[in-house]
């Protein structure tokens, strides 16, 4: 099983950046690729970023987030980032990372693709 902690949440104006660390422990040798979802109230839990977790390419955006957020990783510190740069009212949510151990997912925006999860991050983004 693999344990994902979230880190870096908190309030920001629009316009403001923020950095938000997930770390890894457990059987991180399993994974495959690690992905960020986000779900405000009332809301389903929608895609935000996947990178691979170890070499490859295999970096995948929301096209609400695309140019605006870069996921990024430390493999010696078993931490996947997202940094979250221009930030809108909008992309206030509970930030959450999760694991996905499985190569070759048919659909890597669904999130019963991925095995893991954090327990979350408040991203509060006022206007």
């Amino acid at each position: 099983q693999v344990q994902l902690v979230e880190s870096g949440g908190g309030l920001v104006q629009a316009g403001g950046s923020l950095r938000l660390s997930c770390a890894a422990s457990g059987r991180t040798f399993s994974i495959y690729a690690m992905g960020w979802f986000r779900q405000a109230p009332g809301k389903e839990r929608e895609f935000v970023a996947r990178k691979t977790w170890t070499i490859g390419a295999g970096t995948y955006y929301a096209d609400s987030v695309k140019g605006r957020f870069t996921i990024s990783r430390d493999n010696a510190k078993n931490t996947m980032y997202l940094q979250m740069n221009s930030l809108k009212p909008e992309d206030t949510a509970v930030y959450y990372c999760a694991a996905d151990t499985k190569a070759g997912t048919s659909n890597y925006a669904r999130p019963s693709e991925y095995d893991s999860w954090g327990q979350g991050t408040q991203v509060t983004v006022s206007s």
